[in-house]
C-alpha cells in the first residue's frame, strides 16, 4: 500500500508542471531554456531591474505566462524584494552580472556593486529552499583573485546552505551555437544524494561559414559581448566582425540571435543596438535546455531530448576555435 501511494506521489509530482524562479532574468534565456524541454516547465517568478530588458522580457513571456504577470511576480530589483514574497517553486535560476568577474572587465569582484548579487541569491534560497538551483556566470570567476571567490561562493552554498553542488565549464560550441561562450555553471540539489551529472557535448550544426553564407576564417565565432560592437576588426574583445570570403563581415542582431539560440519569433520591441546588448547579456538557450534536462532527470521528473540536426556532424569535426 504505501509503495502505490508512493508511486502515485511521484507520478503526480512528474505531471505537474516545474516551477522556475528566474532572478537577474534579463529577457529570460533561463525561462526559455526550460520551456524548450516542452515539459510543462512555467515561470511563476522573474526579477530584472533594467528598463529596457524588462520591456523584452514582458513582451516575450507576458502571454506565456499570464498568472506570474496577473499576480504582480514579475519584480524589479531583487533587493527590493522580501523572500516572503516569491510563490512557491521548484527550480531558481540566476545568470548574476559577471562584470565584476569577466577578463573583459577590471574584475573588481565582491568590490563591484554588482559583484554582491550573489549574497542576494544566498539569501533567497536560505528563505524559500527550493529543490535546486542553476547559477551561470563567466569562466574567470573560477580564478578569480587566486580562487578565493568561488571558495567563497563553494561554502555558502554547500556548507552553509547545505545544497550539494556540481560546478562545470560548458561551451555553447557544444550545445549547437557556433560561438565558443564558456560559462561556468553552478548546479545545486536540496537533497544531497541528487544523482546529477552535467550533459555531454552534441554536433554542432551550423559554422559561421552556414550562418555568414561564405567561407568565414572562423568556423566557430568568437564570444557574443555587450559591449564592443563598434571596435574594428582586429582589435582585442571585438566581437562583430569577421572575415569572410576573403571580406571583413559585420554581425547584426539577426546573426547574434542565432548565436545565442532564441527563436526567429523572439520579439525585441527595443532599437537594435539595445536589443544586441541584450543578447550579449543573455545566457545561451540551448546550454540552459541541455542542463534543465539533466536537472529534470535528478528530480525524478521525466527523461527529455534535444535534438539537433544531423547534417551537421561531418562539419562539427573540422571547426576552428
Amino acid at each position: 500500500m504505501a509503495k502505490r501511494q508512493h508511486c502515485q506521489a511521484a507520478a503526480t509530482q512528474a505531471s505537474e508542471p516545474l516551477k522556475v524562479a528566474e532572478l537577474y532574468a534579463g529577457i529570460g534565456g533561463f525561462s526559455l531554456g526550460f520551456e524548450t524541454l516542452g515539459v510543462g516547465a512555467e515561470t511563476v517568478f522573474a526579477s530584472e531591474k533594467d528598463p529596457a530588458a524588462r520591456k523584452t522580457f514582458e513582451a516575450n513571456f507576458h502571454h506565456r505566462f499570464p498568472k506570474m504577470f496577473g499576480a504582480g511576480q514579475f519584480a524589479g530589483d531583487i533587493r527590493d524584494v522580501s523572500a516572503s514574497d516569491l510563490p512557491p517553486y521548484d527550480v531558481l535560476t540566476a545568470g548574476f552580472p559577471c562584470q565584476p568577474f569577466s577578463e573583459a572587465g577590471v574584475r573588481r569582484g565582491f568590490d563591484d556593486a554588482r559583484g554582491t548579487a550573489f549574497f542576494d541569491i544566498v539569501r533567497i534560497l536560505e528563505a524559500t529552499r527550493p529543490k535546486a538551483f542553476v547559477l551561470e556566470n563567466v569562466r574567470g570567476l573560477l580564478t578569480h583573485q587566486g580562487g578565493r571567490t568561488i571558495g567563497v561562493m563553494k561554502g555558502l552554498l554547500d556548507e552553509h546552505l547545505g545544497y550539494g553542488l556540481h560546478l562545470k565549464v560548458l561551451r555553447a560550441c557544444d550545445f549547437g551555437l557556433p560561438q565558443l561562450r564558456p560559462r561556468l555553471f553552478m548546479v545545486g540539489f536540496r537533497k544531497r544524494s541528487a544523482r546529477f551529472s552535467f550533459p555531454e557535448p552534441v554536433p554542432l550544426p551550423i559554422t559561421m561559414d552556414g550562418l555568414l553564407g561564405g567561407d568565414c576564417a572562423r568556423k566557430v565565432g568568437k564570444t557574443i559581448l555587450a559591449s564592443g560592437y563598434a571596435k574594428p576588426f582586429g582589435s582585442r574583445f571585438n566581437w562583430s566582425h569577421y572575415l569572410v570570403d576573403g571580406a571583413v563581415r559585420q554581425i547584426g542582431l539577426r546573426e547574434m540571435r542565432l548565436m545565442q539560440g532564441f527563436p526567429e519569433d523572439f520579439v525585441f520591441p527595443v532599437p537594435d543596438a539595445q536589443a544586441m546588448r541584450q543578447l550579449g547579456n543573455a545566457v545561451a538557450v540551448p546550454v540552459v535546455a541541455a542542463v534543465a534536462g539533466r536537472i529534470l532527470v535528478a528530480l525524478g521528473r521525466p527523461a527529455y531530448s534535444i535534438s539537433v540536426p544531423a547534417q551537421s556532424a561531418e562539419r562539427s569535426n573540422r571547426h576552428e576555435l
